[in-house]
């Protein structure tokens, strides 16, 4: 096993190694975390719903009723009548006919991808910065791929125009880049897909609850109902649970629920986290107060950032990076606000290019103004050190 502690040596050597802090309670933006008082600012939990009382009631309820767990998978014996209440709460959120819950984002895209393709004769044109799961579930596949430029439509068009040929055409993207925070220009993908026969993909797992009315995501936000044949999705962001979700038509969800292997082969999820599902998008739907406090912190802080002079990149969500180059940078970074009692991790090669290493910062909702101002003077005192103010 010696192989093992050289690859370890190798990324300590180059500031590559993830060594996540632990959270001693709730994610919530006042938390704690390695023993001290901290504001989070690396969550998902863009609503703040993960210790929302509705939420967290309905999941006790759920388990004290229902169990800790259901049993079986969900094409035997495990689906209850739990789980197919938070499907239709998901269509009826989504605007859609159906829909079909996994057991997380992960597992939507790795399962569903391979199933949507035959063989070499097909082809999946994939945006250059796609989420990994992305990568791995079109990996499992053995149709032709192509990659595109990021959110180049030029490239796709030429893309698409150079596989007229194939039987079955599938346009992959992210509905918002993780890293980036930048969104996929989705009405000009669609628009393309309809003049050249393909099919189109959007992973919103960052979308949902963030962007479009009210938070119904991606699709939502361009007004392409019914022009996007599949749309997948996460609970674990916005929405505060744990989860996978596949929103379209009841063929769609036909489709999945009798090919995916990912949903076939995976154990039902708990009552308890199906209950929690369902009441998340009710408390969106009945709440929009959270939605629009969340773009209110989004704007204010990118705005305070840029206006230090900090580098924020292509965002338009409340991904909000700063740009810092060098991973040593970015880890020197992380590791000077964590002293200050700010939680923010550096994101590094190979999860982005090596000289594309980031602060990525991430607004919630629960953050009032004045976390967001303790955390804008800690970034005021940090940048000078590193250099990058």
């Amino acid at each position: 096993m010696s192989w093992m502690k050289a690859r370890y040596d190798e990324l300590s050597e180059k500031s590559l190694l993830w060594e996540p802090p632990t959270l001693e309670g709730p994610n919530q933006p006042r938390c704690r975390m390695d023993g001290q008082p901290t504001i989070m600012l690396s969550a998902n939990n863009y609503l703040n719903l993960t210790t929302h009382p509705r939420v967290v009631a309905a999941m006790q309820e759920a388990t004290s009723k229902y169990g800790a767990g259901s049993g079986s998978v969900r094409a035997i014996a495990g689906t209850m009548d739990i789980h197919l209440e938070a499907e239709r709460k998901v269509a009826e959120f989504k605007g859609v006919e159906a829909s079909l819950i996994y057991s997380a984002g992960y597992t939507v895209n790795v399962g569903l991808i391979p199933t949507l393709v035959t063989g070499p004769n097909d082809v999946i044109i994939s945006d250059a910065l796609n989420h990994g799961s992305i990568i791995d579930g079109v990996r499992l596949t053995k149709a032709s791929r192509a990659v595109y430029a990021h959110n180049d439509m030029g490239e796709l068009e030429a893309v698409l125009k150079a596989h007229e040929s194939s039987q079955r055409k599938l346009i992959i993207t992210d509905g918002v880049f993780s890293m980036d925070g930048d969104i996929a220009p989705l009405d000009e993908i669609t628009a393309l897909a309809e003049e050249h026969g393909a099919m189109v993909y959007v992973d919103d797992c960052h979308g949902e609850g963030v962007l479009g009315e009210g938070g119904a995501g991606i699709v939502d936000h361009f007004g392409l109902q019914g022009k996007v044949d599949f749309e997948t999705g996460s609970f674990s962001k916005a929405l505060g649970v744990q989860g996978g979700i596949l929103a379209g038509t009841e063929m769609t969800r036909h489709h999945a629920l009798n090919h995916s292997r990912s949903w076939l082969l995976s154990g039902s999820q708990p009552p308890g986290v199906a209950a929690a599902q369902k009441a998340a998008i009710e408390v969106l739907m009945d709440e929009p107060e959270h939605h629009a406090r969340l773009w209110d912190n989004t704007d204010y802080f990118r705005n305070e950032l840029q206006s230090m002079g900090f580098d924020t990149g292509d965002s338009v969500t409340p991904i909000i990076p700063v740009m810092c180059g060098e991973s040593s940078t970015a880890k020197a970074m992380t590791q000077a606000l964590a002293k200050e009692g700010v939680m923010a991790g550096a994101i590094v090669f190979p999860m982005v290019a090596r000289d594309k290493a980031r602060i990525r910062t991430q607004m919630s909702a629960g953050l009032s103004r004045e976390d967001l101002d303790e955390v804008l003077r800690c970034f005021e005192r940090v940048g000078p050190a590193v250099g990058l103010l």
